[in-house]
């Protein structure tokens, strides 16, 4: 667990770029910009380390463009607690830049879902790990 200030300041100590550009204003139409980020998630007795794309399935057949977005002052304003999202967030301090905000719940242009053929059991625990390509 991570808080989003604590979460943002460890991707910046990696050497990670927020990217700083989502605004509320401007959500429904820019793609969020930042690091680009590698994610990657485990689990005791998993065959490997399975990528994001690998275990969430996007309706579109589209892959994921995570991204350091930064938000932290919106994600301190808003208190919702987010560190991931699958759209382009102006909250998020990590989002998907294939989509912009609204995409997944308000327009529904795409679904996701978690990929069961690779996923465990409910309630087991994962760790998820984030790093910096670019």
């Amino acid at each position: 667990y991570a808080t989003p200030k604590a979460f943002y300041e460890a991707l910046k100590e990696a050497g990670g770029t927020p990217g700083e550009n989502m605004t509320m204003d401007n959500k429904e139409t820019t793609h969020v910009t930042g690091s680009k980020l590698d994610i990657s998630v485990n689990w005791q007795g998993a065959a490997k380390a399975y990528s994001f794309d690998e275990v969430i399935v996007d309706s579109n057949g589209k892959k994921l463009d995570m991204r350091f977005g930064g938000n932290l002052t919106a994600a301190e304003e808003k208190k919702t607690g987010c560190l991931v999202c699958l759209d382009s967030c102006p909250v998020g301090i990590v989002s998907n830049a294939t989509y912009t905000y609204g995409a997944v719940e308000k327009r529904g242009e795409v679904k996701f879902k978690g990929n069961a053929s690779v996923l465990p059991a409910d309630n087991t625990l994962a760790t998820v790990t984030f790093k910096i390509t670019e």
